[in-house]
């Protein structure tokens, strides 16, 4: 329950973002950018300058900042809260670090059900900084919806696995087909964090969530539906006890959206290697986000608009569209050309 202090802003009920998550009429094609700040925004980089990725996320004043940025030099549609998805990990405890140029690593990877067992459960308590960034955040963006952020399960398990990143996923999948109950532990308990820092997010005043699955893509759909889907399904079922919009976004995920979408979504992100038209076909009556090619900001800009145009006729198809690149935001993206393209979206057709 929202208290009266988190009570949502009137003017969300004429939120083109969250009209279009719901499948309902909009005003004007919805956009953001995911990553949209720190890949690229000067003004990120000068109050990154020094602070580690992990102090950055649980520091209420910074995160507030880097979240409102693209806000007020877009004019985006709805705002990403500033996160990364292993915070949850480090805030129950599990020694992890965000090493710059490589990513998460984690100094015990999980192995065995006494591994999973000694992860603690997410508890609202142990992250009072992202409630007390959230209602600030609220307070700041007034009409402009805020999207709650969370790993899902396999992404996050693979970091947990893996010790860090990795491209074959070959731990993970070790553990997948040869420790079932070990898998099934870990999937179980990441779910549940997930869920609750969700949950801790929309309690907070977040008016929809998105779920990261960046490398689901490296599964085929047999074992996706059977070892991973089930676990994503539980994160969005309890996000969508609360009453928000849930989008599932994950990688090179072309031969999964459907089953992404089954697990509970109300919008499935696609990535750019997806024609929006046929991904359209394939999640059903839901809507879709994306995705237009993150590289296309580096061509003419009547270029890059012709290609967004493409992309917003075909998302007149779905339940709903929301305009977004396929992936994050280039680090080396010039804002100006993001600026171009928010304006054009937002203005199209009209």
């Amino acid at each position: 329950m929202t208290s009266p202090e988190t009570s949502p802003d009137p003017r969300l009920a004429e939120s083109a973002f969250l009209k279009a998550a719901r499948g309902e009429p909009v005003p004007h094609t919805p956009v953001w950018f995911m990553r949209q700040a720190g890949r690229s925004l000067p003004e990120y980089l000068e109050v990154r300058s020094g602070v580690g990725m992990l102090e950055s996320c649980m520091d209420p004043a910074l995160v507030i900042e880097i979240t409102l940025q693209p806000v007020r030099r877009y004019g985006v549609d709805a705002a990403i809260f500033f996160s990364d998805i292993v915070l949850p990990l480090k805030a129950v405890g599990v020694d992890l670090d965000i090493k710059p140029g490589v990513g998460p690593v984690v100094a015990k990877p999980v192995r065995t059900l006494a591994d999973v067992d000694a992860i603690p459960d997410l508890t609202p308590d142990q992250v009072p900084f992202i409630t007390e960034a959230v209602e600030g955040l609220v307070a700041e963006l007034g009409g402009t919806p805020l999207i709650g952020f969370a790993g899902a399960p396999f992404t996050v398990a693979s970091y947990l696995v893996e010790g860090g990143p990795s491209k074959e996923h070959a731990r993970t999948k070790a553990m997948m087909f040869g420790a079932p109950d070990v898998w099934d532990a870990l999937m179980r308990k990441i779910a549940g964090i997930s869920a609750a820092y969700l949950e801790v997010q929309v309690a907070a005043g977040a008016s929809a969530v998105q779920l990261f699955d960046s490398w689901a893509g490296a599964l085929t759909p047999r074992d996706y539906r059977d070892q991973v889907m089930p676990h994503s399904a539980a994160v969005l079922a309890r996000a969508g006890a609360l009453g928000v919009p849930r989008i599932h976004f994950g990688v090179g995920t072309a031969n999964l959206l459907g089953l992404m979408g089954e697990a509970g979504a109300d919008v499935v992100g696609v990535d750019w290697r997806t024609p929006l038209a046929e991904a359209i076909g394939k999640v059903g009556d839901r809507g879709v986000q994306g995705n237009l090619d993150p590289t296309l900001v580096f061509a003419p800009t009547d270029v890059m608009t012709a290609r967004a145009a493409e992309v917003i006729e075909a998302g007149r198809a779905a339940t709903g569209h929301i305009f977004n690149l396929g992936h994050g935001v280039i680090p080396t993206t010039d804002p100006d050309q993001l600026m171009r393209l928010t304006e054009f979206v937002q203005s199209y057709g009209s």
